[in-house]
């Protein structure tokens, strides 16, 4: 079958039509997935230092570095950036009994690598491209009090 005169690069355009549509899913699912990595990371250094701040002759500076070093072992480029809470002189009931607990919050700087700058293009001049502060917390109860 002969195509139609009329119809000579149709398919061109209906690739350049799709095609950034579909990259920009994929690296949707890219970033997401990153994201998702990096708050992983954030979640078990928060964990890490809620553990070393129950250690006996624990103190919020080795706990803060404990914290750092996780994140950077996590391959976390902004690890020295975050923002670590260590909170000991909290309290929780269990069973009816008041015990001590430590509260570890870690807030981090993220950004998107390729989504950041599209919004940035899409929507200047306004906080869209900007970095997202993830937050994790981990609560470990104090066994030594």
């Amino acid at each position: 079958m002969q195509p139609r005169h009329g119809e000579r690069g149709s398919a061109l355009i209906e690739t350049a039509i799709t095609m950034p549509i579909l990259l920009l899913l994929m690296v949707g699912i890219f970033e997401i997935g990153r994201a998702y990595e990096t708050w992983q990371v954030l979640a078990n250094a928060a964990r890490e230092g809620a553990r070393m701040s129950v250690v006996p002759n624990s103190d919020n500076a080795i706990t803060t570095a404990r914290v750092r070093q996780y994140m950077a072992d996590g391959q976390l480029p902004k690890s020295a950036q975050a923002v670590v809470n260590v909170n000991t002189a909290g309290t929780m009931v269990v069973n009816g009994v008041s015990v001590g607990v430590s509260q570890i919050t870690v807030d981090y700087p993220f950004e998107f690598i390729m989504l950041q700058p599209v919004a940035r293009l899409v929507v200047p001049n306004t906080s869209t491209g900007q970095a997202i502060t993830m937050r994790a917390t981990a609560l470990m109860r104090n066994e030594s009090q």
